[in-house]
């Protein structure tokens, strides 16, 4: 699917390693009164995928993303997925840093983040992590990977390595950046990694995916199952998202929630229409939600109900 369903690798202004929306879990307490369970999960961008599928345990889902790196991101989290055994080894492979003694499966996100913001990294972890990667996806799962997507996971990998727990949106920009001086730019207020992975929603209730064992071990055994498939695809595309409408169709299963991130507002009149009416073929229910983003500077979510936002436009 992951190759069929998709189209041509396309760019964004962005590598976009790690989440900028520091309050996406938010909508997460609504999410869960309306939206249905055990669903089809819909989403775009890296890790915050994990967080809202955790809490919402969907049978399946599709990330669909418009660049390649994307995909190739995602399959690195399958690998690892696979080859962590807990949260503390999934984090200790993701950031090629030794696990530090006493974390155990009670360890808190922000005990487990704070062992390994004061850990080394290191380059023998990250190399060995990397073979295991590739030889994870190519010879378990005989995945067809391109040499470009090689180059992809292990850059991806890299910058994780480069940049630790404390990585954030636009580490690896400021690090191809320089001042007039040749000096680094520095590091500004956004939301880390680590940051990330405490934060708490509205309630004042961690939700992110490595927030608990149970959490993790929800999304190991569905990368396990080969459940989460990343595509690569435009939403105001011809095939990608058509192609998962068809299947969906095909075995009578029903989107539970399509996460858009902030990918409205980078669609004109014409592109806004197409995506409009590739959604439409998708399966919904009454229950089908939207996670958007308000428009304006501030990434702050919200939920729109899909069938209504389509009769509305």
């Amino acid at each position: 699917m992951s190759s069929s369903f998709s189209e041509e690798d396309g760019t964004f202004n962005s590598d976009n390693l790690v989440s900028n929306e520091f309050d996406f879990q938010d909508v997460i307490p609504n999410l869960l009164k309306t939206a249905s369970h055990s669903g089809i999960y819909i989403g775009v961008g890296p890790e915050q995928n994990f967080t809202y599928m955790a809490a919402l345990r969907p049978s399946m889902a599709f990330i669909l993303d418009i660049r390649r790196g994307n995909l190739n991101v995602h399959l690195l989290y399958k690998a690892l997925f696979e080859l962590s055994a807990d949260r503390a080894d999934f984090v200790s492979h993701l950031f090629s840093r030794k696990r530090p003694d006493g974390l155990t499966a009670k360890s808190t996100a922000p005990e487990i983040f704070a062992a390994y913001l004061s850990a080394k990294s290191s380059e023998d972890l990250f190399d060995s992590t990397f073979k295991a990667i590739v030889g994870q996806l190519n010879r378990q799962h005989g995945f067809p990977l391109s040499s470009g997507d090689v180059d992809g996971i292990q850059s991806a990998l890299a910058n994780f390595y480069q940049f630790g727990p404390d990585i954030d949106y636009n580490a690896s920009r400021r690090a191809r950046m320089k001042r007039a001086d040749g000096t680094a730019i520095p590091r500004g207020g956004g939301a880390t990694y680590a940051s990330l992975m405490a934060a708490q929603d509205k309630n004042g209730e961690m939700r992110s995916y490595l927030s608990t064992e149970e959490n993790f071990q929800f999304l190991k055994d569905l990368e396990g199952r080969n459940m989460v498939v990343p595509v690569v695809g435009d939403f105001a595309g011809p095939k990608a998202i058509r192609e998962i409408g068809n299947y969906l169709n095909s075995i009578d299963a029903t989107v539970s929630v399509f996460y858009l991130s902030n990918v409205e507002g980078y669609l004109d009149q014409q592109k806004t229409r197409i995506f409009l009416s590739n959604v439409a073929t998708l399966p919904l229910d009454e229950n089908s939600t939207f996670i958007r983003n308000h428009r304006g500077p501030a990434l702050a979510s919200m939920l729109s109900e899909i069938r209504t936002f389509l009769h509305q436009q």
